[in-house]
């Protein structure tokens, strides 16, 4: 895939990434300043709007749903602190509401996770007239079923009762699935 050139970042080249997936943004930060950006990292609400406040980045990726609190949070204190700022919200939890939220609150774009790095990149550069090209191989519906899964799985704790709960789903048939391989 394409990776955009580093002279399409602008002057400032400053990027906070705001998520409490450690592996996700630790991983996120590496090849986003292989890209040519400055990086910041905070793992929850308060450490993102104190950097937000401290010093306002002219890019950031935001999750929507973190530990203490709502990544829109921290979009509201960049729109205060630096209108220019180009704010991407990233969530596990795909809906249109919070899309709308995000996007009201000034966000630049939304993505579902999982997105990778070469997604976020395009995202915090476009001019936004342009609609971003499909993906190349899209997950299948079983896999983005099976994702979301696991997701509220490890959410609960790996708790297999709590988890069939929440899914709404009977238990047996939630550990058959839990103990399949991924689709693809």
């Amino acid at each position: 895939m394409a990776e955009p050139a580093t002279h399409d970042i602008g002057p400032d080249k400053s990027l906070l990434l705001v998520d409490d997936d450690e592996p996700f943004l630790r991983r996120l930060a590496k090849a986003m300043e292989k890209r040519g950006f400055e990086i910041e990292t905070a793992m929850t609400v308060a450490a993102g709007r104190a950097i937000a406040t401290a010093r306002p980045p002219a890019y950031a990726v935001v999750d929507l749903r973190l530990e203490d609190g709502n990544g829109l949070d921290v979009v509201e204190v960049l729109r205060e602190r630096r209108p220019d700022s180009r704010v991407v919200v990233l969530t596990g939890y795909g809906a249109i509401a919070t899309a709308v939220a995000a996007v009201k609150i000034g966000a630049t774009d939304y993505l579902s996770k999982p997105a990778d790095a070469t997604d976020i990149t395009n995202a915090l550069l476009s001019n936004g007239g342009d609609l971003p090209p499909p993906p190349e191989n899209p997950m299948s519906a079983d896999r983005v079923r099976w994702e979301h899964i696991q997701r509220v799985y490890e959410l609960c704790d790996r708790n297999v009762s709590e988890t069939a709960r929440r899914l709404n789903m009977h238990r047996r048939t939630l550990q058959r699935i839990l103990a399949k391989r991924s689709p693809r």
